[in-house]
């Protein structure tokens, strides 16, 4: 059992605080090869994150804390849309479909998500960054 509370949260903020890339995994799930991706993802303002896609999984952002904005992009690299995320607003997450080009932008320091999309785990390629 893993309990998701504020004194994790803060371990996982901190670890992205001191972090080169300013954000940090928390894994839930076992291995890279695990068939549900579950992790929370601190991410600290500053941190950058290619625009991306997932050809074979949705993927699905709930924000415990902080503030971030989701940016979402056609085939040509042009922004079509933005949501933000801000749980103090009543706005708690989204869900990214399958192919959707997205990144985003941390707009509050201590922001951490807790993030799925089903495995296994495929680190970006040519095709999947824009």
């Amino acid at each position: 059992m893993q309990l998701i509370n504020n004194e994790l949260l803060n371990q996982v903020t901190t670890e992205a605080e001191n972090s080169p890339r300013r954000r940090m995994n928390y894994n839930f799930h076992p291995s890279p090869d695990s068939g549900a991706q579950r992790l929370l993802n601190a991410l600290e303002p500053g941190t950058e994150l290619a625009v991306h896609r997932h050809i074979h999984t949705a993927e699905t952002y709930i924000l415990l804390r902080g503030k971030i904005k989701v940016i979402f992009y056609n085939d040509r690299k042009e922004m079509t849309e933005s949501t933000l995320l801000d749980p103090l607003q009543g706005e708690y997450g989204i869900n990214i479909p399958a192919g959707q080009w997205h990144t985003l932008e941390v707009l509050e320091k201590g922001s951490v998500i807790f993030e799925v999309k089903d495995g296994p785990y495929t680190p970006f390629t040519p095709e999947n960054t824009l």
